[in-house]
């Protein structure tokens, strides 16, 4: 018999309706049941593409036995973090805390009042590798809040206590956004953690450092500091190459085990995905390199096909596993190659892809790898296509088809930007249609909801990442559009960010002043998986400040900025899109018009200004008379488009020659030849 998560509308939750355990979704409900029976809650946190969730599922959630003694001892809720982010980061907050370490499985035991006294992640079902069996654990949770209930709640409250003395810093007052020093005493501590042979950050397991490779591009435009740009190309150069990015369909995995980028974890997600295809077009863009435009192109087709939605928005993720086996979807042997393409390609594309006998993933397995040029690309291509149509025969991993609203922003950014710069309209038609599709469905009476599944609006609430990357994504296709509609939505959004997300220091809350309460509000200016609310929000509001000539938006942004400071001298790894904020600061405002009425004429001078690479760069198009401050009193010069170049609220004189534009902008000779 299904259990209370029948009715949700995360793919996640749905995939445990039928346990035996009695779950509950987060809420009220849950948390009075756990009063009235004067129980623990047990907090289950996870997401639809994880394996050890799948895995820890199938061991105890499925048990009949473990679900009898959760059921009979707890109150029991599960979570998606990614419906939840809220509720993720304040529990992964204390697990962190009290364990050293985080991920997913999330295991929390929580009083009725959700102040958490015991955590973990993932435990099996026997004792191995230094864990305690599930069972053991929930047996001796259960002893120590019958027994000992007054140290258990202390404890609960002690946490709590901790996490709010060292709740994420905020600017101090009088404090400013980055100096010039700051953001190179970045770049200085970031050439120090670059692995040279390996490209990234540090050792395994490796994350695609997508928005310290966007902030070292910038850095790169503005400076021209040669060692910026060998680390972002060298880094992004390295993924492409490895087994973490799929080498017939394009599209990354979610990281990689190893220090080399060759066998990953193969889930699949919508943000990586979309953050990456945008920094390898800003990579292409700023050195005209090949690879950039690929690997740019390919990841944005792998968007729109493996995860376009039927309602026309993207869904979130692809599993790691199919067949019940990670990543077998994915993996050849040497055989395999010889048996669909025959000996010579087969041979030929072993040797190519890296496919050996000995493998480099589990059961003598390889994942493909392409860590050179090809001398013959029509034979790559014959070959990539056969192995394509060979995989298509084979069972696919599950896809969690739930749209957030956030994730659909970067999307929409990614999608635009390559469609317009790399000459394909069918991809600025899907930005388009994506971000149609979240305004429509997610905004209910005026308020931005986190999620939809089928076209249907989930839990009323979206988190600061939402607003504030939806407004980016929007921000992004008004440049490469000239509708301005794009550019009025974006206004709302962050018209929210200002009036329901301030902590009254400068920066955000994760969570608005009236969303649902949690044991603490959350605030964090780190990025994660995604630039941070806080980051996002900041580079939002340049960039709308830029367009409208708003002070109050840019006066917002130059507080928030001011927390990149801190970071920028402690972890620029994990402030890298806040660091990238920061360059279009001391970069600009440079601000583009491109004046004329739509037509070839106007797109072909549009596109010369949106290869512009100055980190501060905005752009607005628009016929004449159009009431974007930006575009306002400017007319066409001897009735040809015509383009109006700002830098620091000074203006060049208006040129109609695409030349003078691509000079004035810094586009590369290279990409406007293309």
């Amino acid at each position: 018999m299904p259990n209370r998560l029948a009715d949700a509308t995360s793919p996640y939750l749905l995939q445990h309706a039928d346990n035996p355990v009695d779950w509950y979704p987060w809420g009220d409900e849950a948390f009075a049941a756990a009063k009235s029976r004067d129980v623990p809650v047990l907090l289950s946190v996870g997401y639809a593409a994880c394996h050890w969730c799948h895995v820890m599922a199938h061991e105890s959630f499925e048990d009949e036995a473990t679900a009898g003694l959760m059921n009979d001892r707890f109150v029991n809720v599960k979570v998606d973090r990614e419906e939840r982010p809220d509720v993720d980061a304040v529990y992964m907050d204390a697990v962190t805390a009290m364990t050293g370490h985080g991920g997913w499985p999330m295991t929390v035991f929580l009083t009725p009042e959700a102040e958490p006294f015991y955590a973990g992640t993932y435990f099996p079902p026997t004792a191995r590798s230094g864990l305690p069996s599930f069972r053991d654990v929930l047996s001796a949770i259960a002893q120590a809040w019958q027994d000992k209930r007054d140290a258990v709640t202390e404890q609960g409250k002690a946490v709590v206590s901790r996490l709010e003395s060292v709740r994420s810093s905020v600017a101090a007052p009088g404090q400013v956004p980055p100096s010039e020093d700051e953001v190179r005493s970045a770049v200085v501590v970031l050439m120090r953690q670059y692995d040279h042979a390996g490209g990234g950050f540090g050792q395994a397991p490796k994350f695609p450092p997508s928005m310290v490779c966007e902030f070292l591009l910038r850095h790169h435009a503005r400076t021209g500091d040669p060692d910026a740009l060998l680390v972002a190309e060298g880094t992004l150069r390295a993924m492409a190459g490895g087994g973490i990015y799929d080498q017939l369909a394009g599209g990354f995995a979610r990281y990689s085990v190893d220090s080399s980028w060759t066998v990953p974890h193969f889930e699949k997600m919508l943000y990586d995905n979309a953050l990456l295809a945008r920094v390898y077009l800003h990579l292409w863009r700023t050195t005209g390199r090949a690879l950039g435009r690929r690997v740019a192109l390919q990841t944005c087709d792998f968007l729109v096909r493996e995860l376009g939605t039927s309602e026309g928005g993207l869904a979130s993720s692809l599993d790691a596993d199919s067949e019940g086996e990670e990543g077998r979807f994915y993996v050849w042997t040497p055989d395999q190659l010889v048996e669909i393409l025959g000996q010579d390609d087969g041979s030929w594309a072993a040797e190519l892809f890296a496919v050996t006998e000995s493998g480099t993933f589990e059961g003598g397995s390889s994942t493909l790898q392409l860590r050179r040029e090809p001398d013959d690309r029509q034979r790559l291509d014959r070959v990539r296509a056969t192995l394509l149509a060979a995989r298509a025969d084979r069972v696919r991993p599950a896809r969690d088809d739930k749209v957030v609203a956030g994730w659909n922003g970067l999307a929409v950014a990614a999608l635009a930007e390559t469609g317009a710069m790399l000459g394909r309209p069918d991809l600025v038609a899907y930005a388009r249609q994506a971000a149609a599709l979240v305004l429509q469905t997610h905004v209910v009476d005026g308020t931005l909801r986190r999620v939809s599944r089928d076209g249907v609006a989930g839990a009323p609430w979206a988190v600061l990442e939402d607003y504030a990357d939806l407004a980016e994504g929007l921000l992004a296709l008004f440049a490469v559009t000239g509708e301005v509609r794009w550019l009025d939505e974006a206004g709302l959004l962050l018209d929210t960010v200002l009036e329901r997300f301030p902590d009254g220091a400068g920066g955000f809350f994760d969570t608005a002043h009236d969303a649902p309460s949690l044991v603490r509000r959350p605030r964090d200016p780190t990025d994660n998986v995604t630039p941070s609310g806080h980051a996002a929000a900041s580079g939002a509001l340049l960039s709308y400040a830029a367009l409208t000539g708003s002070g109050r938006h840019r006066d917002a942004a130059e507080r928030a900025l001011a927390v990149t400071a801190q970071l920028a001298a402690s972890s620029p790894r994990f402030a890298g899109w806040s660091l990238a904020v920061a360059e279009s600061w001391l970069d600009g405002p440079r601000q583009v018009a491109v004046v004329a009425e739509p037509g070839p004429a106007r797109d072909a001078m549009l596109r010369v200004a949106l290869l512009g690479t100055a980190p501060g760069l905005v752009v607005a198009t628009g016929s004449p008379g159009s009431r974007v401050p930006l575009l306002a009193d400017r007319p066409v010069q001897d009735g040809r488009p015509t383009a109006y170049v700002c830098r620091g609220f000074v203006c060049d004189l208006p040129t109609t020659a695409t030349d003078r534009l691509a000079e004035q902008v810094g586009a590369s000779p290279v990409t406007v030849r293309e």
